[in-house]
């Protein structure tokens, strides 16, 4: 299957997830998907590197996982809800996560979301009472 080129593939600023993303990525994916189970995420906190080897998770993506750049791991195609999975337990915040993927601070975006959130009754009532992005 070759991939064609999308409308999508050069907005600026974000990372597309879709299959020509996500096809190389599927092991990263497999194990940022494992850490939905307790057992998976202690057995990963025991030893990175052996958990990846473990899940097929090799070279760049492996360097990725265990240097926890998770803005490497969103430019490799890594799924962000599942991502989540990584962050989270590990005391990374979506805010801290949003930060490192714009290469800000953490109060600087948390700065941008508050400035942002000011106007949101404005817009929602400006599209009738109703937001859809």
């Amino acid at each position: 299957m070759s991939w064609q080129p999308k409308d999508y593939d050069d907005i600026p600023g974000t990372y597309v997830f879709d299959g020509r993303a996500a096809n190389p990525a599927y092991a990263l994916n497999k194990l940022l998907f494992s850490f939905n189970e307790e057992a998976n995420r202690l057995e990963f906190d025991q030893d990175p590197a052996a958990y990846c080897d473990k899940m097929g998770v090799k070279d760049k993506y492996k360097d990725a996982v265990v240097n926890q750049d998770f803005l490497g791991m969103l430019r490799m195609g890594a799924n962000i809800y599942f991502m989540a999975k990584m962050a989270i337990p590990r005391g990374t915040s979506v805010q801290d996560a949003g930060a490192a993927f714009q290469g800000i601070t953490t109060e600087e975006f948390i700065a941008n979301l508050q400035k942002r959130a000011e106007k949101l009754d404005e817009l929602i009532k400006a599209k009738g009472d109703y937001w859809n992005g």
